[in-house]
């Protein structure tokens, strides 16, 4: 189990990275034998990524719900992603696995989405978290000062942490 690391945090990157979001959704409950292999492609790919941090893999994680697994992963760029994704050996054998067995007959959806993020065009918070996310895939550091607020690890404003109630109307 993570360790919980009380207090304020936030993620600190210089760089510019890739959000990339990836996963599988369970359309025909009781078609087992086809979500199963789909399901089960998933290890490999993470172990091949975390096994190879060249390719430009920086961390991810997996989050269930009832019918769907979604994994949230962190990339260098987009030309790395894009490069495991047309050369990995697992995710390809998966990807050519997928279109042969499953096609479109509509028993299991895959989906992904990938988000480009500039530097500077990030914040995050944890409070009293595991160290998780974008603050494990880069650098995680106290949110104080000019990392307090969402605003100001956006470099926008100066704004209190915590807004100061108006005077009440007498």
């Amino acid at each position: 189990m993570a360790k919980v690391v009380p207090g304020r945090y936030t993620a600190e990157t210089e760089d510019s990275f890739v959000v990339f979001m990836i996963g599988m959704r369970i359309n025909r409950l009781w078609a087992v034998h086809r979500w199963l292999p789909v399901f089960m492609a998933m290890p490999g790919m993470i172990r091949e990524l975390y096994m190879n941090r060249d390719l430009g893999f920086k961390d991810g994680h997996m989050h269930f719900s009832w019918r769907r697994v979604c994994l949230v992963q962190y990339w260098d760029s987009f030309e790395k992603l894009e490069h495991y994704a047309r050369n990995g050996q697992q995710h390809l054998k998966a990807w050519r696995g997928f279109n042969r067995k499953i096609g479109t007959d509509g028993s299991v959806g895959i989906f992904h989405e990938t988000y480009i993020i500039p530097k500077g065009n990030h914040e995050a918070v944890y409070n009293n978290m595991p160290v998780f996310g974008l603050a494990k895939a880069t650098s995680h550091v106290p949110a104080t000062g000019r990392k307090e607020t969402a605003s100001r690890r956006l470099g926008r404003d100066n704004d209190p942490a915590v807004p100061t109630p108006p005077n009440p109307v007498q």
